[in-house]
């Protein structure tokens, strides 16, 4: 794989299957009542064509069993890691002999897994339409029996999927081949501690000078969604896009980052990417907002009007509701339109946070200056000066200290919100004056130890938002006073 580790210089490539530990790999064979007839994990095979397995030049093992049933396996790879099992049996024995070929993902012990609620890690499977995701707690469940071997009756037969092991970026998939028949299940063998993902093919009754061939995929690699895309069109992979885990708002995470990766295409970065993707949702919701931002307008035009009411209703909250309402009506305003805008950003944002977590295409992904990962947050910190002295930060990102040593982009953050919040004077409520005061340094505090690509969109967010809203209600004859709101709040903080 052209994937590293780490982003260190002499960091390792990325290795998923290691078959010497025996952790992690596949087997493909054939199981029969004959197990002598067939071959084991022992057996040697002679290398029959080809010397070294390269996209374009397969190789194809063989091995002829006691009783004069030969087998072979031609194996193929493209760059993407795709391999192409075709397994052959050549019946030149005597007598009719029966098989079912197999392939097999094992994995031996569960791996160490991230455990965010918001990722899939585990078994996940494509089962003639349905979906199909199992952690490894659940496969637990699934008990090995030996009797599978020659019993394949208890898999459902299936014409259209695949099924495998995924982690956040890597997976291994088992596939059969479009439109024939086949069975999948998943499996754990206690006594071995062995994961299991399986595909089996129907049993054959092969006859003296018959012979027969299965063809199957195998997929290794990193999680590319266009290359998954590329494998689901051109070689009909039903749904294999799900390979990636969308999560249940699929239908905005499968578009946001559909127009990301065309505006990475467009600008050849992922940080910039992430502005101008900004960009594009906020011009789609700019009627929205207009209509919120008109209708804020309209609601500080009416202040004086408002406080006259307050006046007159002396405490009486329904003679009170009811005037304001009266008043709502009689100039066309809705003082809840201001908090639509808000509503349709926070699905749209844990859509994005979503991309940004499940995504390869942000790993290692670099932006401007410090920022070399925009799915890793903000390395710069208060400790080293923001990168001017030359350590990193101490604390890793899930230590709760992390937060007590921010980066630049979290306090641009704050300080965007913040200053958002200046197009408008303060509460006149000290409670509610005071809530939207600490609001931008919670919110500062609390998304520190984000990915770096999501602080960028909140803030181009905020500041894209900012610019809306300050024209806006200019055009209604509405000045907000930023410098006065700002003065006001530090007068404030003084007395």
């Amino acid at each position: 794989m052209d994937y590293f580790e780490t982003q260190d210089e002499n960091s390792k490539n990325v290795e998923l299957f290691q078959y010497k530990n025996e952790n992690y790999y596949a087997v493909y064979g054939w199981s029969s009542r004959d197990r002598e007839n067939v071959p084991n994990p022992n057996t040697v095979w002679n290398l029959a064509k080809g010397k070294t397995l390269t996209p374009g030049t397969p190789i194809t093992l063989q091995w002829t069993s006691p009783k004069g049933v030969i087998f072979e396996r031609e194996i193929s790879i493209d760059e993407d890691f795709l391999f192409t099992i075709k397994q052959r049996v050549f019946n030149q024995s005597n007598a009719t002999i029966d098989l079912a070929a197999y392939g097999i993902l094992a994995r031996h012990s569960a791996p160490e897994t991230i455990g965010f609620y918001i990722l899939h890690e585990g078994i996940v499977g494509y089962d003639d339409g349905e979906l199909v995701e199992l952690s490894y707690d659940n496969i637990t469940d699934q008990k090995y029996d030996d009797r599978e071997r020659a019993n394949l009756e208890i898999y459902e037969i299936t014409e259209n999927g695949w099924i495998g092991f995924t982690d956040k970026y890597w997976m291994s998939t088992l596939v059969g081949e479009p439109k024939s028949e086949f069975k999948m299940a998943s499996k754990y063998n206690e006594a071995n501690d062995i994961y299991q993902a399986d595909i089996r093919h129907p049993l054959q009754s092969i006859g003296s000078g018959q012979s027969t061939e299965v063809k199957t995929y195998l997929f290794a690699g990193a999680k590319e969604v266009n290359t998954i895309k590329t494998y689901q069109k051109e070689a009909d992979f039903a749904d294999f896009i799900d390979t990636v885990d969308w999560g249940w708002f699929f239908f905005l995470t499968k578009p946001i980052f559909s127009l990301l990766d065309y505006c990475n295409k467009l600008v050849g970065n992922m940080g910039w990417a992430i502005i101008l993707l900004t960009l594009v949702v906020k011009t789609v919701l700019l009627p929205l907002a207009y209509k919120s931002y008109v209708s804020m307008s309209k609601l500080k035009q009416l202040q004086p009007e408002m406080e006259k009411i307050k006046e007159r209703a002396a405490g009486d909250r329904q003679k009170l509701q009811a005037e304001m309402m009266e008043l709502y009506k009689k100039e066309k305003v809705n003082p809840a339109a201001g908090c639509l805008p808000i509503l349709l950003q926070i699905p749209i944002f844990f859509a994005l946070y979503k991309v940004i977590f499940v995504t390869l295409e942000l790993r290692h992904a670099p932006w401007i200056g410090w920022i070399k990962d925009l799915s890793a947050p903000d390395p710069s910190t208060i400790l080293n000066l923001f990168g001017l002295l030359p350590w990193a930060n101490p604390f890793p990102p899930d230590s709760l200290l992390f937060i007590f040593s921010l980066g630049v982009l979290p306090i641009l953050l704050g300080i965007s919100m913040w200053l958002q919040q200046k197009l408008n004077p303060a509460p006149t409520d000290a409670t509610q004056a005071m809530i939207f005061a600490w609001m931008p340094w919670v919110f500062m505090f609390m998304l520190g130890t984000f990915a770096s690509g999501l602080i960028i969109y909140w803030i181009a967010n905020n500041m894209i938002t900012f610019a809306q809203q300050y024209m806006i209600m200019r055009s209604q004859g509405y000045k907000p006073d930023v410098f006065g709101n700002i003065k006001a709040s530090f007068k404030r903080k003084k007395t």
